[in-house]
Protein backbone atom coordinates (compact mmCIF):
# COMPACT_ATOMS: atom_id res chain seq x y z
CA UNK A 1 0.00 0.00 0.00
CA UNK A 2 1.60 3.24 -0.91
CA UNK A 3 -0.49 5.02 2.04
CA UNK A 4 1.45 3.24 4.38
CA UNK A 5 5.26 3.60 2.52
CA UNK A 6 4.06 7.79 2.49
CA UNK A 7 3.73 7.42 6.21
CA UNK A 8 6.77 5.64 6.67
CA UNK A 9 8.38 8.89 5.12
CA UNK A 10 6.53 10.54 7.42
CA UNK A 11 7.51 8.22 10.69
CA UNK A 12 11.30 8.90 9.36
CA UNK A 13 11.30 12.54 9.31
CA UNK A 14 9.43 13.12 12.33
CA UNK A 15 11.90 14.97 13.93
CA UNK A 16 12.28 17.45 10.90
CA UNK A 17 8.19 17.44 10.82
CA UNK A 18 7.66 18.29 14.76
CA UNK A 19 10.44 20.97 14.67
CA UNK A 20 9.05 23.24 11.61
CA UNK A 21 5.40 22.48 13.09
CA UNK A 22 6.78 24.18 16.53
CA UNK A 23 8.11 27.08 14.58
CA UNK A 24 4.64 27.45 12.83
CA UNK A 25 3.04 27.71 16.58
CA UNK A 26 5.25 29.78 18.28
CA UNK A 27 4.86 32.21 15.61
CA UNK A 28 1.44 32.06 14.44
CA UNK A 29 -0.98 34.95 15.83
CA UNK A 30 -3.33 32.19 15.10
CA UNK A 31 -2.17 29.73 17.73
CA UNK A 32 -0.24 32.55 19.87
CA UNK A 33 -1.10 31.03 23.24
CA UNK A 34 1.02 28.33 22.36
CA UNK A 35 4.16 30.00 23.33
CA UNK A 36 2.65 29.61 26.87
CA UNK A 37 3.65 26.02 27.32
CA UNK A 38 6.98 24.45 27.47
CA UNK A 39 8.63 24.26 23.40
CA UNK A 40 9.45 20.18 25.10
CA UNK A 41 6.12 19.40 25.50
CA UNK A 42 5.10 20.65 22.12
CA UNK A 43 7.52 19.53 20.45
CA UNK A 44 7.80 16.07 21.93
CA UNK A 45 3.30 16.22 21.72
CA UNK A 46 4.07 16.61 18.06
CA UNK A 47 7.26 14.24 17.42
CA UNK A 48 4.65 11.59 19.37
CA UNK A 49 2.07 11.54 16.64
CA UNK A 50 4.42 11.71 13.26
CA UNK A 51 6.91 9.06 14.68
CA UNK A 52 3.75 6.26 15.74
CA UNK A 53 1.66 7.91 12.44
CA UNK A 54 0.88 4.41 11.54
CA UNK A 55 -0.15 3.32 14.63
CA UNK A 56 -2.11 6.34 15.00
CA UNK A 57 -3.90 5.79 11.84
CA UNK A 58 -4.51 2.09 11.46
CA UNK A 59 -3.81 0.33 14.80
CA UNK A 60 -5.01 2.48 17.17
CA UNK A 61 -8.63 1.84 18.62
CA UNK A 62 -10.84 5.08 18.45
CA UNK A 63 -10.99 4.91 21.90
CA UNK A 64 -7.23 5.14 22.97
CA UNK A 65 -7.08 8.45 20.25
CA UNK A 66 -10.21 9.93 22.13
CA UNK A 67 -8.19 9.29 25.69
CA UNK A 68 -4.99 10.89 24.20
CA UNK A 69 -7.02 13.89 22.68
CA UNK A 70 -9.24 14.74 25.57
CA UNK A 71 -6.21 14.61 27.82
CA UNK A 72 -4.54 17.33 25.37
CA UNK A 73 -7.52 19.60 25.37
CA UNK A 74 -7.68 19.15 29.04
CA UNK A 75 -4.57 20.42 29.73
CA UNK A 76 -4.66 23.07 27.47
CA UNK A 77 -7.56 24.25 29.29
CA UNK A 78 -5.61 24.25 32.38
CA UNK A 79 -2.88 26.44 30.47
CA UNK A 80 -5.23 29.04 29.41
CA UNK A 81 -4.59 27.85 25.81
CA UNK A 82 -7.75 29.37 23.44
CA UNK A 83 -9.58 26.52 22.01
CA UNK A 84 -9.68 27.87 18.73
CA UNK A 85 -5.52 27.95 19.05
CA UNK A 86 -6.02 24.01 19.86
CA UNK A 87 -8.03 23.76 16.89
CA UNK A 88 -5.42 26.24 14.68
CA UNK A 89 -2.23 24.05 16.29
CA UNK A 90 -4.19 20.34 15.41
CA UNK A 91 -5.23 21.83 11.73
CA UNK A 92 -1.43 22.72 11.07
CA UNK A 93 -0.44 19.67 12.40
CA UNK A 94 -2.13 18.36 9.90
CA UNK A 95 -1.36 20.66 7.15
CA UNK A 96 2.16 20.40 7.82
CA UNK A 97 2.10 16.26 7.43
CA UNK A 98 0.43 17.71 3.68
CA UNK A 99 2.78 20.23 2.91
CA UNK A 100 5.27 17.64 3.65
CA UNK A 101 4.28 14.81 1.07
CA UNK A 102 3.30 17.47 -1.64
CA UNK A 103 6.97 18.03 -1.39
CA UNK A 104 7.96 14.78 -1.70
CA UNK A 105 6.89 14.95 -5.47
CA UNK A 106 5.32 11.61 -4.61
CA UNK A 107 2.23 12.38 -7.07
CA UNK A 108 3.92 11.45 -10.65
CA UNK A 109 1.54 8.88 -11.39
CA UNK A 110 -2.08 7.72 -11.29
CA UNK A 111 -1.47 5.03 -8.38
CA UNK A 112 0.50 7.74 -6.74
CA UNK A 113 -1.87 10.18 -6.78
CA UNK A 114 -4.53 7.73 -5.28
CA UNK A 115 -1.93 6.90 -2.17
CA UNK A 116 -1.59 10.41 -1.67
CA UNK A 117 -5.16 10.99 -1.70
CA UNK A 118 -5.91 7.81 0.28
CA UNK A 119 -3.52 8.96 2.80
CA UNK A 120 -5.10 12.51 3.43
CA UNK A 121 -8.44 10.71 3.72
CA UNK A 122 -7.05 8.91 6.34
CA UNK A 123 -5.33 12.67 7.93
CA UNK A 124 -8.99 14.09 7.54
CA UNK A 125 -10.52 11.26 9.67
CA UNK A 126 -7.66 11.56 12.49
CA UNK A 127 -7.41 15.02 12.80
CA UNK A 128 -11.38 15.84 12.69
CA UNK A 129 -11.55 12.96 15.51
CA UNK A 130 -8.57 15.19 17.45
CA UNK A 131 -10.57 18.53 17.39
CA UNK A 132 -13.56 16.43 18.72
CA UNK A 133 -11.90 15.07 21.50
CA UNK A 134 -9.60 18.05 22.18
CA UNK A 135 -12.95 19.98 22.64
CA UNK A 136 -14.12 17.13 24.72
CA UNK A 137 -11.19 17.71 27.29
CA UNK A 138 -11.71 21.50 27.24
CA UNK A 139 -15.01 21.04 27.77
CA UNK A 140 -14.45 18.57 30.80
CA UNK A 141 -11.87 21.33 32.30
CA UNK A 142 -14.25 24.15 31.87
CA UNK A 143 -16.82 22.37 34.04
CA UNK A 144 -14.42 21.22 36.68
CA UNK A 145 -14.22 24.87 37.40
CA UNK A 146 -17.81 25.13 37.00
CA UNK A 147 -17.38 27.81 34.29
CA UNK A 148 -20.63 29.83 33.55
CA UNK A 149 -22.10 27.56 30.55
CA UNK A 150 -19.90 24.85 30.65
CA UNK A 151 -21.13 21.84 29.45
CA UNK A 152 -21.08 18.55 31.40
CA UNK A 153 -19.25 16.06 29.56
CA UNK A 154 -19.41 12.41 30.96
Amino acid sequence: MLALRLVRLIETHSEQLAAALHETLIQSPECSDFRKIPPTDLVSRASEIYQNLSDWLVDRPDSDIARHFVEIGYRRAEQGVAFSHIVWAILATKWNLRRFIEGEGTSETPVEVYGALELFSLFDRFFDSAIYHAAEGYERYQAALGAPGARRVA
